[in-house]
């Protein structure tokens, strides 16, 4: 099995996840926010949604740099387009991903703004950290803001209190 197949069978676990929580975020209240320095609720839930645009970005780039690329978040008003956009990215990844060669995994892809560096790096670790420990740390952090605003949320990686 090549490291594209490994990758895609992960993100297709942890896409079924991720979707049962996009799937309960409140649009009621899009700005609320736990701390005065997080991110405000449907921002965050944007941001998981788009975290399979980074796998797109590494597989077809060698870099990104931000002094070139402005970055405008998408507009989503409701659930429905949150989801759409969630699908959107995510069939491009996994179509990337079936067809991937370990050889181009292993090519290095650097993140920087102009002339800082801040990290060059074979794409399968970019996949690994910058792209599935990035969704499945804000997948969590969003659970949290589900949790606070007394929202029943799934198992993950088990069951949960709400579903045990």
């Amino acid at each position: 099995m090549s490291l594209g197949q490994l990758f895609l069978s992960e993100l297709n676990d942890e896409a079924k996840k991720t979707l049962a929580i996009l799937e309960l975020v409140p649009f009621e209240n899009p700005d609320w926010k736990p701390h005065e320095k997080s991110m405000g609720l449907v921002r965050l839930a944007v941001h998981v949604a788009e975290i399979s645009d980074y796998i797109i970005s590494t597989l077809e780039t060698t870099e990104i740099d931000f002094e070139k690329h402005s970055y405008v978040p998408p507009a989503v008003e409701n659930k429905t387009q949150l989801v759409n956009y969630f699908n959107e990215k995510l069939e491009k990844a996994r179509a990337l991903l079936s067809m991937v060669s370990d050889e181009s995994l292993a090519e290095l892809w650097t993140m920087r703004s102009g002339e800082q560096v801040y990290f060059s790096l074979p794409r399968s670790v970019v996949l690994r950290s910058f792209c599935l420990n990035h969704l499945i740390h804000h997948r969590a952090q969003l659970g949290v803001y589900l949790r606070i605003l007394n929202v029943p949320l799934p198992g993950t990686y088990g069951p949960s209190a709400d579903t045990m």
